[in-house]
């Protein structure tokens, strides 16, 4: 074995574009190893990743000691500790409990024609022009509509929302930020908790629309054990998670089958494929990667002792193309044998969003693949990749296509979810992907 570098150097952007090579540099020298310039153990295996996601020896608490956080830090590291992202059994499951109402499978299907609905919208405004940015007009805007409309939040509130969620998720994102970001991140989830506090407790005009979580907290608003402050504090992390990281995989899905267009062709042509292919994208390029632990007890893993209160980060992007479970792990093969892949985590923190993300992720993809004919890269600025260990995302993505008449592009292509023969309402065009919102689980909450 060699003496691995550190994690650090993920920061820099020469590195980001070919992350997933220093990822290979780092488990071939150690799949475990103590990085001095992070002071934490670092996992690249999947054998010792998806181990200690679920290792009850491992603490998912981010801020054990609130005190402990500068002073810039501390509203927003209080509003985390309140998340179940950043909790243990048994407030985990607590807290975890009645979000995940809003978050089954069948309540993801609620939101089925919502989502045809807002991609439907966004890709026949740029149909016409030949151009767009993945990321601005389609990746970023969708999920947030979607989350939006699972919370009930009306339209005119939503850009404030965004606005405050950009800061707070950098702050999640990255540890190493100054002191005026830190106060604005704090300062920002102060902002979008008194806004969750005054849509969930005033009294409106409008009932809640059903489904959606305002509707389950007036529900249940006398029989929860979930104070509000609790409660509050998962809304945040529903909206910053649920739109964060979908925006995330899709435009990092587009951007792999646009530099891999015989894999885009392969499911052009076989779109039975689909559902496996949202999975295989999924991997290859995860949009959370990483996962952070802290050692309750001095405790062994993968033959190395780690130290009571000690960190260990769990790279699950870097486990994802460990080729001891997936043959050839830099290949996009969308009829890979099934794996498990990390990037919905695992164990009690499985991801709560996954049916969501999946469904949004699949829609998109065939609408982009079957609606944008000639659709590529557009070669006049390069991908460009937001700086952050954690969240792996574009933070620009411009295409290019042949452009078409409002005539010629009519209407969303039928995907039936749930084994129909399609969805009624929607124009239906020929090769129509069927897709499965997938096993239902916000990232690794």
């Amino acid at each position: 074995m060699g003496t691995p570098t550190s994690l650090l150097r993920a920061f820099r952007p020469q590195v980001q574009e070919r992350l997933y090579d220093f990822y290979e540099e780092l488990r071939s020298a150690d799949d475990l190893f103590w990085d001095r310039s992070l002071r934490a153990w670092v996992a690249t295996g999947h054998a010792v990743v998806s181990k200690a996601a679920g290792d009850p020896g491992l603490s998912s608490v981010r801020y054990p000691d609130i005190e402990a956080v500068s002073e810039e830090l501390r509203p927003l590291a209080r509003v985390l500790s309140r998340q179940m992202l950043y909790s243990d059994a048994p407030d985990h499951s607590r807290l975890r409990a009645l979000i995940s109402r809003a978050l089954t499978p069948r309540a993801v299907q609620t939101l089925r024609a919502r989502i045809f609905e807002a991609v439907d919208r966004i890709i026949t405004h740029a149909a016409p022009t030949g151009r767009m940015d993945i990321v601005a007009d389609l990746a970023r805007p969708l999920p947030l509509t979607i989350i939006c409309d699972l919370l009930d939040v009306p339209q005119q509130d939503r850009p404030a929302l965004a606005a405050w969620s950009e800061p707070v998720a950098e702050a999640i994102g990255n540890s190493r930020l100054d002191a005026d970001r830190n106060r604005e991140a704090s300062q920002s989830m102060t902002d979008m908790l008194a806004y969750f506090r005054e849509l969930l407790t005033s009294s409106r005009d409008t009932p809640p629309a059903a489904h959606t979580l305002r509707a389950l907290v007036s529900a249940q608003a006398e029989n929860t054990d979930q104070d509000l402050d609790e409660l509050l504090a998962n809304c945040a992390l529903l909206l910053i998670a649920g739109h964060e990281t979908t925006t995330h995989f899709i435009g990092n899905a587009t951007l792999a089958l646009l530099r891999n267009p015989e894999a885009a062709d392969q499911l052009r042509s076989r779109p039975e494929l689909l559902p496996a292919a949202v999975e295989e994208l999924l991997r290859y390029d995860a949009p959370v990667q990483l996962m952070l632990r802290t050692a309750r007890h001095d405790l062994d893993l993968a033959g190395r002792t780690i130290a009571e209160g000690q960190t260990v980060l769990l790279v699950g992007g870097a486990a994802n193309r460990d080729p001891a479970v997936f043959p050839d792990p830099h290949v996009l093969d969308f009829e890979r044998p099934a794996g498990r892949h990390m990037s919905f985590g695992h164990g009690p923190h499985f991801c709560l969003g996954a049916a969501l993300a999946r469904l949004e992720g699949a829609i998109v993809l065939e609408a982009l693949l079957t609606r944008l004919p000639g659709l590529r890269l557009d070669g006049t600025a390069p991908p460009q990749w937001q700086r952050s260990l954690n969240f792996r995302g574009l933070t620009r993505l411009d295409v290019a296509f042949t452009p078409l008449s409002d005539d010629h592009d009519s209407g969303t292509q039928a995907m039936p979810t749930d084994g129909s023969e399609g969805c009624p309402g929607r124009a239906t065009h020929a090769g129509a992907c069927p897709v499965s919102a997938g096993p239902g689980g916000v990232a690794g909450a």
